[in-house]
């Protein structure tokens, strides 16, 4: 028997998103009297529930799975040279995209994943707005807007996540895919003083705030060549940066 856990709950205005892990149940006799007792594993699937109460969501193509209550869903264009990575094949193209959005009174259910999620919430306050990683956006309350936003060098349009990466912006609740439990999802706040160096395929999201530059960890080809690195991320400035450090022993440990 199949039953769902509560991992993560968050309230906002005229939204309520809960986080549930799909669980095996066992039911078995204890004793001689025949009372029941059961066991609860969790088989690695999580699904997302957004509760609207007169409110939105923004949802990613392809995440939904049913819907109860008194619910919308109109297909909605989203800012000019916006995208979700699921909307279009290749990143960096400055096509527009799509997503879902439901409005009403009632609950949204999405389809069970093996992704992690991980519950946060924006100000809408200047500098408050989030890079994310390609693979990141899952949903957002509809009083936030997904954007683009476009590196600028050419050692921008080199990194890995491509020219562009989705930009959320506006106050509200959001929830982003990660490829490990929220437990091992470093944050480190940056203050102005210090700088941080971080392989870019362990950003999962950062404060547009921050000044990220993409670049070799060592300069010249010859020190490039040895040290064995590619580009890296410089960051400086004042702001946030969720970094998933073991993502990449994770992916190595399975080949």
């Amino acid at each position: 028997m199949t039953h769902m856990q509560l991992v993560q709950e968050q309230r906002g205005d005229g939204v309520t998103f809960r986080i549930h892990a799909l669980t095996h149940v066992t039911r078995y006799s204890v004793g001689t009297d025949g009372d029941l007792a059961e066991t609860r594993v969790m088989d690695g699937r999580f699904t997302v529930e957004a509760e609207l109460h007169g409110s939105g969501v923004l949802l990613e193509p392809g995440a939904f799975q049913y819907s109860h209550g008194t619910i919308s869903a109109n297909v909605e264009q989203q800012a000019k040279g916006g995208f979700l990575s699921r909307a279009i094949a290749t990143a960096g193209t400055g096509e527009s995209a799509f997503a879902t959005r439901f409005t009403g009174q009632g609950r949204v259910w999405t389809e069970p994943t093996r992704k992690h999620f991980i519950i946060a919430e924006a100000s809408g306050a200047p500098g408050d707005e989030m890079i994310l990683d390609d693979k990141a956006f899952y949903m957002a309350q509809d009083t936030m807007t997904l954007g683009t936003h476009t590196h600028t060098s050419i050692a921008g349009a080199l990194s890995g996540n491509g020219l562009r990466q989705p930009k959320l912006s506006g106050r509200g609740l959001f929830v982003v895919e990660s490829p490990v439990p929220v437990s091992e999802v470093e944050v480190i706040e940056l203050g102005g003083k210090d700088s941080l160096i971080v392989d870019g395929d362990l950003m999962l999201m950062y404060s547009a705030s921050l000044k990220v530059e993409l670049r070799p960890l060592v300069r010249g080809m010859r020190n490039a060549m040895r040290s064995g690195e590619g580009l890296v991320f410089m960051i400086s400035g004042a702001g946030t940066v969720f970094l998933t450090p073991t993502h990449r022993n994770l992916s190595a440990a399975t080949l």
